[in-house]
């Protein structure tokens, strides 16, 4: 037992590790007209991590993932010189970090239905995560007058605003993400590696 509690902290540790690192590619970045990025599969090492050992231990690692976007938003964004409120910066800071990439980890939720468990896990993560970008789009960035001023059908409509805006990148990064999963999932040795854990 002892053995698997520790085994399944290192493979956490990896897939944190992995997950940060992957989370730093941005090959699509500069296809995105307004903003937003789509990393090389970030997003997978937390779901397959979740499926193996199930939602707690998922939700626990992508937490862990969530602070560290929140300090890489912090730092490298300048997300405290945006000039929000008090509240409106609480607000970005809990719906576009910490509620945003710590749902991730309910994409385990389904892990003992086979191939199909792990689509529906993780389309249910991610799409959580949209929804959470979604809500911040709408209530912190519309409401801070921080809009596209060049395309007036959007500004008009911090909901046609926000969901354009998110599934710009989200959308791609969902599909991508869940098309390297099947793949993995196809492949007998990987397949084996990611059996599904009692812990």
């Amino acid at each position: 037992m002892k053995k698997s509690k520790t085994l399944m902290l290192v493979e956490g540790a990896i897939m944190l590790a992995l997950a940060i690192v992957l989370s730093l590619v941005t090959p699509f970045q500069k296809l995105l007209p307004f903003g937003g990025s789509i990393t090389l599969v970030s997003m997978l090492p937390i779901c397959l991590y979740s499926i193996k050992y199930g939602v707690p231990q998922g939700l626990a690692v992508s937490f862990l993932f969530a602070v560290f976007q929140f300090a890489q938003g912090a730092i490298k964004d300048g997300l405290f010189g945006w000039g929000l409120t008090v509240g409106m910066l609480i607000a970005c800071i809990m719906l576009d970090y910490i509620v945003a990439y710590t749902v991730i980890g309910l994409a385990g939720i389904f892990r003992k239905k086979g191939l199909g468990g792990w689509i529906a896990g993780i389309c249910i993560a991610l799409a959580l995560r949209f929804l959470s970008h979604f809500f911040s789009g709408v209530y912190v960035f519309a409401s801070s007058g921080k809009i596209w001023d060049d395309l007036d059908f959007v500004a008009k409509n911090k909901y046609i605003y926000s969901a354009v805006y998110n599934a710009a990148y989200m959308v791609p990064e969902i599909v991508l993400t869940i098309v390297v999963a099947v793949l993995l999932f196809k492949i007998p040795q990987t397949k084996k590696m990611l059996t599904v854990s009692e812990a």
